[in-house]
């Protein structure tokens, strides 16, 4: 049958044909809206099965509203807010709709958890508590990229506060409490300004050994009868007043004891 015939036979099909393009107009221009990012639902469905189309793409709109809206509340709430246990609330729609806030909110865990991890560390840090590690396994995943390399420097700082602070407390102890002089504390392992700071504690407790050794040599030589030794060890402040009046007590004792010596003889 001819194309010519056909529309003889037919003639209301034209006609129908026609109606059927002027109703699918709303539908086809809120279409072109959604492809621009812009999600405007048809005003109002038909009937029929242009109603239906119109009805479904509407779902449609309202579900990418959903999405959008969602992400846009969590970025806020997690950016400007700080809030970190936000997530995205469930699609009213299923399949690809849920697993897309799915994948969003797992990501989101994904780099929160770690993060969350290494404040608690540093919190614990802040307070005194040197145990707490961040832990490189989430759950069952292993922690990669930066986010391993992020836990691992929480790690290793609070490894070397531990080694550093462990070294100087003994060291402290051996000197202050137990009177145990010529203590190191250990630098190994530690680099920058922890090796710096630890080496400035030997330096400090090997010349406060040395001086407090001196003296007490001298003193036990006095002790003994011995007037010919005296304190040499450079010393400042303090103990250079102790060097001082160690010395003058034994030059005192020196020629008290020549007079003593001098008259009995």
């Amino acid at each position: 049958m001819s194309e010519n015939s056909a529309m003889r036979v037919h003639p209301s099909g034209l006609e129908n044909a026609s109606l059927r393009a002027s109703d699918l107009r709303p539908l086809l221009a809120a279409i072109t809206a959604a492809r621009d990012g812009n999600f405007v639902p048809v005003p109002e469905p038909g009937e029929g099965l242009v109603g239906e189309l119109e009805a479904t793409f509407n779902q449609l709109i309202d579900r990418s509203v959903h999405y959008s809206s969602e992400l846009t509340r969590v970025r806020r709430e997690i950016v400007r807010h700080g809030r970190l246990d936000e997530r995205m609330e469930a699609s009213p729609g299923h399949g690809a709709w849920a697993t897309r806030v799915h994948d969003v909110n797992t990501v989101i865990g994904a780099l929160v958890a770690p993060t969350a991890n290494a404040t608690r560390v540093l919190d614990a840090v802040a307070g005194g508590d040197l145990t707490q590690r961040v832990d490189l396994h989430d759950g069952t995943r292993q922690l990669r990229g930066d986010l391993r390399s992020l836990g691992r420097a929480v790690n290793k700082m609070v490894d070397q506060l531990s080694l550093f602070t462990g070294e100087v407390t003994r060291v402290a102890r051996e000197v202050g409490t137990e009177g145990r002089l010529g203590g190191r504390a250990k630098a190994q392992g530690l680099s920058g300004s922890w090796r710096d700071v630890t080496e400035a504690v030997n330096t400090m407790a090997s010349r406060l050994t040395a001086q407090v050794r001196d003296i007490a040599l001298v003193t036990t030589a006095v002790a003994r009868g011995d007037l010919t030794r005296t304190v040499t060890i450079e010393a400042t402040g303090e103990l250079l007043e102790l060097k001082l009046t160690v010395n003058t007590m034994v030059d005192q004792l020196s020629a008290f004891a020549d007079e003593v010596t001098r008259v009995a003889r």
